[in-house]
């Protein structure tokens, strides 16, 4: 298993089919942990493209790459994590306050994006030595 910060966790979705073609459903509280407020997607990205470079004080999200392939780069303050999400069947929870980075984005990528609350610029941690001292005081190192 990839190692990931406590805060987040791979979900193996179950895919549906036959002859005809695939199906994931996603409902909340069986996959997702939570009920969804919102619900995005990024596309057409161009090569060498980054995004994310934020965190969030409360926000909780699951992403799905349905088609194509990124890398998610998470911190939880202490230690980074890659994972490369490459499959419509292969979800990843990320809690709060985790900064995650997504790059390495094929020319076909659709990342989609549920989140248990609707945008807030508030819950947004967009410094990168901000979030540093929250994810500290988070894991009850006052230093």
């Amino acid at each position: 298993m990839i190692p990931l910060p406590a805060e987040c966790e791979l979900v193996e979705l179950q895919i549906r089919g036959d002859d005809r073609g695939s199906l994931i459903a996603i409902e909340n509280g069986s996959q997702i942990p939570f009920d969804v407020k919102r619900v995005y997607y990024i596309f057409g990205t161009t090569a060498g493209t980054s995004r994310g470079f934020h965190a969030h004080h409360d926000l909780r999200q699951f992403a799905i790459c349905v088609a194509g392939s990124c890398v998610m780069t998470l911190d939880d303050g202490v230690q980074r994590y890659q994972v490369r999400l490459d499959r419509p069947d292969l979800g990843l929870q990320i809690g709060s306050p985790i900064w995650r980075e997504m790059s390495e984005f094929s020319p076909d990528c659709v990342l989609l994006v549920l989140a248990d609350a609707p945008y807030q610029d508030s819950d947004y941690i967009r410094d990168y030595a901000d979030f540093q001292q929250i994810a500290r005081k988070s894991a009850g190192d006052e230093a």
